[in-house]
């Protein structure tokens, strides 16, 4: 039987202090890597900022308002994908003609922001070219009207309001998912 192979045990290579093992450091790299780990924190910080605020919707960066000489529009420019959202109509003395007011919503606002519901319910809905025109009965010289969102999809939405006859309010909805 041929003699069976001689086994040497390993020889460690690296160096040992106090009977554990030395890894050694490298400065120049854990000062890049202390940087790098600064500029997460940075960075996360700021997104957290940026959620709080209402960037991403729901805050003060996310609601909006446009007026013209007949109508106030209150709404939110960020909004998030199926998550319900309100935009208010005021009406100035002006818009109040005979007991009514007449107000225009395009079709982007009906198809794709998701409109819900109206509130009041109008009097008469009548389909138009790009959207809708809206007769409610107003009394009072103030006059309010909501309407119930909740988008589908996300992207960049342009609308158009108004009382027709009058100034349009344009704007630009962001749906973020």
């Amino acid at each position: 039987m041929p003699d069976a192979p001689e086994y040497k045990p390993v020889e460690d290579s690296v160096p040992k202090v106090d009977n554990a093992v030395a890894v050694g450091e490298n400065l120049s790299f854990q000062r890049k890597w202390w940087r790098f780990e600064r500029a997460v924190w940075v960075f996360f910080g700021l997104i957290i900022l940026a959620d709080v605020a209402g960037a991403f919707g729901r805050g003060p960066v996310a609601k909006a308002q446009q007026q013209t000489d007949s109508l106030t529009l209150h709404y939110e420019r960020i909004e998030r994908t199926t998550t319900p959202s309100t935009m208010t109509f005021q009406f100035a003395p002006s818009a109040i003609q005979q007991g009514h007011v007449h107000l225009f919503v395009s079709q982007s606002v009906i198809k794709q922001l998701g409109a819900q519901r109206i509130s009041p319910q109008p009097e008469q809905s009548i389909l138009s070219d790009g959207g809708i025109t809206y007769t409610f009965p107003a009394t009072s010289a103030n006059a309010l009207v909501e309407i119930s969102l909740e988008p589908a999809l996300p992207g960049v939405y342009h609308m158009e309001t108004g009382v027709p006859g009058m100034q349009p309010i344009q704007a630009r909805v962001v749906v973020m998912p």
